[in-house]
């Protein structure tokens, strides 16, 4: 009875109530202190991953600057990250360097997040296979309808547009860059390219050439002419846009001869490759003159 009793009395004091607020209140503040220390942490930690976000952010650009840290130039692992890029990102570019826009300027807004050499390399092997291909076409339709015609294919067409195309992709853009270089420490405030985005501009600015020598295998001078004009003029003020930025603060004479040797070296490209595979001269080659078939002695024998 008297357990009875002291349960009840237990139960009416309530004293387990009290408790459990006191306990939720102590609980409250250290909820409250929980959350508040980790808050103190965590303030810090933002800095932290930008700093962290920042260095991977710096050793990218060194890597894709061709100063990569780590692994040496002559293994994989440091060309890799030149050829990381998706379609998406080839046909932008692609598309970027056959449509000029006054006042924008094709790295910052296409390569200098992440330069490759994955597009200019193929863009520069398609070149060089169109250029071979369609000059054996193009003398195979000019001269099939002359009796004294044998065709052969030449082979030779590839190593010529091999070494004119790759020459121009990468001594180019070497020689331009050593330029700017050189005059980005004599004039401050001017634009800085690295060699890599230089080859990229470049390499990406030969692709307009594909279609152009495509339709120079109908045999129509009027028609070839008016494709390479429209051709260096959609690429040629991409690179005049492009590399405006980096010399307009040097002397008016400095950014006259640069101008004019990027875009005079433009248009030595395409009309050498005209007037190199594309001639009438380089046709006359498979035409065996009739009078040297008739003059060609028959040995006999008994």
């Amino acid at each position: 009875m008297a357990n009875k009793d002291f349960l009840l009395h237990f139960q009416e004091f309530d004293e387990d109530d009290d408790d459990g607020l006191r306990t939720s209140k102590g609980a409250t503040r250290v909820t409250i202190d929980d959350t508040a220390e980790p808050q103190k942490q965590h303030k810090p930690a933002g800095p932290v991953e930008e700093d962290e976000e920042s260095y991977r952010n710096d050793d990218k650009t060194e890597l894709l600057s061709g100063e990569k840290k780590g692994a040496p130039f002559w293994t994989l692992d440091y060309y890799q990250a030149l050829f990381n890029v998706d379609t998406y990102q080839v046909k932008s570019r692609i598309v970027g360097s056959m449509v000029p826009w006054p006042g924008k300027n094709f790295v910052h807004l296409y390569i200098r997040s992440n330069p490759d050499l994955y597009g200019p390399f193929w863009i520069c092997a398609t070149l060089v296979f169109a250029i071979a291909i369609s000059g054996n076409i193009s003398t195979f339709l000019k001269s099939q309808g002359e009796p004294n015609y044998k065709y052969m294919p030449e082979f030779r067409k590839v190593t010529m547009a091999a070494t004119a195309i790759y020459s121009y992709a990468w001594l180019v853009p070497l020689a331009l860059w050593g330029v700017l270089t050189w005059r980005q420490s004599k004039v401050v405030s001017m634009v800085s390219y690295t060699f890599l985005e230089i080859v990229c501009v470049y390499g990406y600015s030969l692709f307009i050439y594909i279609p152009a020598v495509v339709l120079w295998i109908i045999p129509y001078e009027v028609l070839r002419w008016c494709s390479i004009l429209v051709a260096l003029c959609l690429s040629g003020s991409v690179l005049v846009l492009t590399f405006w930025p980096a010399i307009r603060s040097d002397r008016p004479r400095i950014v006259m001869a640069v101008l004019l040797a990027v875009v005079g070296l433009h248009v030595l490209l395409a009309v050498g490759c005209k007037m190199y595979f594309f001639s009438d001269a380089a046709n006359a080659v498979h035409l065996v003159p009739e009078n040297i078939i008739k003059a060609t002695p028959t040995i006999r024998t008994n």
